[in-house]
């Protein structure tokens, strides 16, 4: 019989390229949104794969609404990829970004615990939870210094998944992703606002990219290859926790260079930086060590930063062009 996943949070950037990895391996994909009625889902429209995964609504935050979904879906595996999912939104609505987070995963973990099935269970960690660990690399084992409320929320969760593997046996899983991109990505997102306005710029927008702090450092890598690592860590034989990174750190000024450079254009001319889109709290440099992923899971990523960048920027412009 099929394997049947439930991607909670299919709608985002993961939940798409994540439901066409199943897919493609002979998966039933279920995929949830909270109001499916109303919930975009054009990730699954360009990925041509909207009509193979079954959407349920569900409220990851109401317990009931939980249980039903999993009931109906009966998933052999679930990936936990919903919850508010923006740094700097975070700080505007920590209620609701602390809510979805860490009610949300608890729920999904008590559903799983409830039924006493073998359920495996995928949580999306980040690497936000790190904080700022003074340029040295994190792995596994480097401590939480979580400095904005999503970091906060994404580090109770965490440990939420490590509690009820311990206390419970079950097979729950967290993976600590670092920066990871995509055509899919918002534009609230700095990296898509940056590709976005230097295809613009170089197709004639007189507009200026105004961003906030240049001199932080980013390990950015592709989205597709990162969902590939979220289900390797479910077909183990035991379960644990992986840091998911390419183990290459760039400033965002670097990014914004390979952006611009794409598009035949100096950046120095078209960006300036603004006090205004600064953060209360920062990470200064974020800075990876996936060799526990390599070793456990075989697993490395393929593409670093300067190919994510053209991909993006491909990706803009191929959109701009046909009158998106």
């Amino acid at each position: 019989m099929k394997k049947r996943a439930l991607i909670c949070g299919v709608g985002g950037q993961d939940g798409g390229y994540l439901a066409q990895l199943l897919l493609n391996k002979g998966y039933e994909v279920f995929g949830t949104s909270r109001d499916i009625q109303i919930g975009r889902f054009s990730n699954l429209e360009v990925l041509g794969i909207n009509s193979q995964v079954e959407l349920h609504s569900m409220a990851v935050n109401d317990f009931r609404s939980v249980l039903h979904v999993i009931k109906k879906t009966q998933p052999d595996e679930i990936y936990n990829l919903t919850g508010q999912s923006s740094v700097a939104l975070s700080f505007e609505q920590p209620v609701e970004t602390l809510e979805s987070i860490t009610i949300g995963t608890l729920n999904l973990l008590e559903a799983i615990r409830f039924f006493e099935r073998p359920t495996r269970f995928y949580n999306a960690g980040s690497s936000e939870c790190f904080g700022d660990t003074n340029g040295e690399p994190a792995n596994e084992n480097t401590p939480f210094r979580p400095r904005s409320p999503y970091a906060v929320s994404k580090a109770a969760a965490f440990w939420e998944v490590a509690n009820y593997r311990e206390a419970y046996n079950l097979f729950c899983c967290s993976g600590i992703l670092f920066n990871h991109e995509s055509i899919f990505r918002p534009e609230r997102f700095v990296t898509k606002k940056i590709t976005s306005a230097a295809v613009r710029i170089a197709q004639g927008s007189k507009e200026k990219l105004v961003l906030g702090n240049l001199d932080i450092y980013r390990d950015w890598g592709w989205a597709p290859e990162y969902v590939e690592a979220m289900w390797l860590m479910l077909q183990q034989e035991i379960p644990d926790d992986y840091v998911i990174a390419t183990g290459k750190t760039f400033s965002l000024s670097e990014f914004v260079n390979e952006a611009f450079q794409a598009c035949g254009l100096n950046w120095h001319d078209h960006v300036e930086s603004s006090a205004l889109f600064c953060r209360p709290t920062d990470i200064k440099m974020g800075v990876a060590n996936p060799s526990h992923a390599k070793e456990s899971l075989g697993w490395v990523a393929k593409k670093d930063m300067k190919e994510v960048v053209r991909l993006m920027v491909q990706a803009s412009s191929a959109k701009l062009e046909g009158g998106e």
